[in-house]
């Protein structure tokens, strides 16, 4: 039996008696303290239950074939929603929003990436927290901006997040290139207050060529990983098609999404502007549960403090920022 709008101002009882009377809509709508649109709409339908909101047609930008393309990208490739966004606009329709895409993915069940991981039956998955793993180890990824007014392209945020503390670097580039991952991890390594020792990619072109490569293994080749045998970092890759490994990194591009989604900004230096007050205030001023309510910056000290062979230089985790 369906449910009764909290609000309403008849039952089913009432919409049943008016349906059934003769008087005139103005002496119902007076005999039950009701408009006599409301009146009029109970007198004439066939049923006493209130209707979905939903309109009749959807108007949206997919086509419904388009739609079903962009539904199986997702569950082949397990795309997160702003990197299925661009592959969609530059290849089935450049006039789609996120919002839009979002709402596509939702009425086709396919909102979350975790439903869509593949599962042996019988079995519930497991979804287990990162390893503990001292300062140095980072998660690097890459996500899409918006196009700012004055720009004739739209540009990317990397970002840099070290797992033990949740420091956290980022810069923007004009694209996704190899010059960019090699330059981002230059620029990691000289501002992180830890030492570097490792770093987790996915597998993009722009930090492996793994899937490039005739032996679908790394050729060590590759200019990202020719920096990081220069300055002596490990580079892992996650394993294809699990993205929640390099979690970590996606949940702040989440704080980044609100941040977006918050503010109206009129240029790209504006843009910029706000990601690097941002990255002063959380690397700062927000706690974490995660560090036991401590600040990022105070995870580095108090690690600083008790495995100093650990940290480089820990009062130049912000340079080149405002004070």
């Amino acid at each position: 039996m369906s449910q009764v709008h909290p609000r309403a101002r008849t039952t089913p009882l009432i919409r049943a008696e008016i349906r059934a009377s003769t008087a005139s809509i103005a002496s119902l709508a007076a005999q039950y303290n009701i408009s006599p649109v409301t009146a009029r709409k109970w007198a004439n339908r066939e049923d006493a239950q209130d209707r979905s909101h939903r309109p009749h047609t959807l108007h949206t930008t997919l086509t419904p074939l388009q739609e079903l393309i962009v539904v199986e990208l997702r569950r082949t490739l397990l795309l997160p929603l702003d990197d299925l966004l661009v592959h969609v606009r530059e290849t089935l329709n450049p006039k789609v929003s996120r919002a839009g895409l979002d709402r596509c993915l939702r009425r086709h069940g396919v909102a979350q990436l975790r439903s869509l991981l593949p599962q042996q039956e019988g079995v519930k998955p497991s979804y287990q927290a990162f390893q503990h793993h001292p300062p140095g180890f980072v998660h690097i990824d890459i996500k899409y901006l918006p196009q700012m007014p004055d720009e004739s392209a739209r540009r990317y945020l990397f970002v840099a997040i070290d797992r033990a503390t949740r420091w956290v670097w980022l810069k923007v580039y004009a694209d996704q290139s190899n010059a960019s991952s090699r330059d981002f991890l230059a620029e990691v390594h000289q501002h992180a207050p830890m030492k570097i020792t490792q770093v987790l990619t996915d597998n993009g072109s722009q930090f492996t060529d793994r899937f490039t490569s005739q032996t679908g293994v790394p050729s060590t080749r590759h200019a990202f990983d020719q920096l990081c045998t220069q300055l002596n970092i490990q580079h892992r890759l996650i394993r294809p098609r699990h993205p929640q490994t390099n979690g970590m990194v996606e949940r702040f591009n989440g704080r980044v999404s609100e941040l977006l989604k918050q503010t109206r900004f009129t240029s790209a230096l504006a843009l910029e502007t706000a990601l690097l007050h941002y990255l002063k205030l959380y690397n700062e001023r927000i706690p974490q549960r995660a560090l036991e309510h401590l600040t990022p910056m105070q995870s580095v000290q108090k690690w600083g403090a008790s495995h100093p062979h650990l940290f480089q230089n820990v009062g130049n985790n912000l340079a080149g920022l405002d004070k």
